[in-house]
């Protein structure tokens, strides 16, 4: 029996390349992931230049066919395809997508034709190694979960309720509480325990969050990712927020609940989903009333908060079958769109380290970074 090697594993975030040399978008980082044994990353946008937008679409999100091949030319190996866009343009093109994605070779979770391939994941077989990507969706526009006969994404609803802080008081505020749909809990549960018995390492991915709100993590996701974990998942990578969040170390596994933007193109750059609107996406009804959430959107020089543009890999190390080191390379997202993994020495290392650990301490977590070399080592 071959004796397991040690491996090198990288995840990042939302990816939704738009322009016209589509590989330029992983430029900066296509070596070191073609190098990796395992990358994966989160596909914001419809593979697709057919459909027209869902009833539901508030600000739709799509790019060429060709991204599934790009991806893959740039070292990706597995693809979440569980997004809040991904019936942006309808069920076909919902399909389509994921059939360029497959025929590109890429491993495809998160979402599927009907609710048994939606919940149906992939587990990889890295040199010995078997490593299972179980991927769920939390941001959903109605009718965007899978079910018997729909496609749609694999869920992870979050249920919202609105308490009075004086119930005596009509009109007066209420405390927000948030809490997992009992259903997708169970199924998740179901799920990851059956990953358990086929594989060495088990992986959830997450599209979740408060978008754009700094720091801020909703109660909903730290009941998955706990439940996720005390189930036997070893690593949670979250995603959707569009901006970094806090990491959570949780029994000795780490939760990302927010990678953040990765290969994102500004919102301006959209060509095709403005066409489509019929008007420019930054100004228009649904936009602005969207970017009320964060103060950051007042001040601005690009399409999004200047602090959505701070980014990170995570990187995982396995060795026989279990992780043995979970950490981040802090990486930027420039004007180009290009990101880029930023050395110690770089004035956007500290920047980005110090705004991690301001919004640790602000959700009164205790997780340490420990700065060694150009990466930050959490476990």
């Amino acid at each position: 029996m071959t004796e397991k090697r040690p491996l090198t594993m990288y995840g990042v975030g939302d990816c939704a390349p738009y322009r016209e040399d589509l590989a330029s978008s992983f430029r900066h980082v296509s070596s070191l992931f073609s190098q990796a044994d395992l990358t994966f990353g989160q596909l914001e946008s419809v593979l697709s230049l057919q459909g027209t937008p869902s009833s539901c679409t508030r600000m739709p999100c799509s790019s060429r066919p060709e991204v599934a091949r790009v991806m893959k030319d740039a070292g990706f190996d597995v693809v979440s395809f569980g997004s809040n866009h991904a019936l942006d343009y309808g069920r076909e093109a919902f399909c389509e997508t994921l059939d360029h994605l497959k025929e590109a070779g890429l491993l495809v979770t998160g979402a599927g034709k009907n609710e048994e391939e939606a919940r149906t994941y992939p587990v990889a077989d890295v040199h010995g190694t078997k490593v299972a990507v179980l991927g769920y969706c939390s941001i959903l526009p109605q009718g965007f979960w899978s079910q018997e006969q729909r496609p749609g994404c694999n869920p992870a609803r979050g249920i919202t309720a609105y308490v009075p802080v004086e119930h005596d008081q009509p009109g007066t505020p209420c405390r927000t509480y948030t809490f997992p749909h009992p259903d997708d809990l169970a199924h998740m549960i179901q799920d990851i325990e059956k990953a358990k018995k086929e594989a060495d390492v088990v992986i959830v991915s997450m599209h979740w969050g408060i978008h754009f709100k700094e720091a801020e993590i909703a109660e909903y996701q730290r009941y998955y990712a706990h439940f996720a974990i005390d189930h036997g998942a070893d690593l949670i990578l979250g995603h959707h927020a569009h901006i970094l969040k806090p990491v959570e170390i949780y029994k000795g596994k780490a939760i990302f609940y927010s990678l953040g933007n990765f290969a994102m193109e500004e919102v301006t750059d959209m060509l095709r989903d403005q066409a489509t609107l019929h008007q420019d996406m930054a100004t228009s009804k649904n936009h602005t009333e969207m970017t009320a959430i964060s103060d950051g959107f007042r001040t601005t020089k690009r399409s999004f908060p200047m602090d959505c543009y701070y980014t990170m890999i995570a990187k995982w190390t396995v060795d026989k079958g279990t992780i043995t080191q979970v950490s981040y390379l802090p990486a930027y997202l420039p004007e180009d769109g290009a990101p880029y993994a930023v050395k110690a020495g770089d004035e956007k290392f500290g920047e980005i380290q110090a705004y991690m650990e301001k919004i640790t301490k602000m959700e009164k977590l205790d997780t340490t970074y420990q700065v060694c070399g150009d990466e930050v080592v959490l476990i």
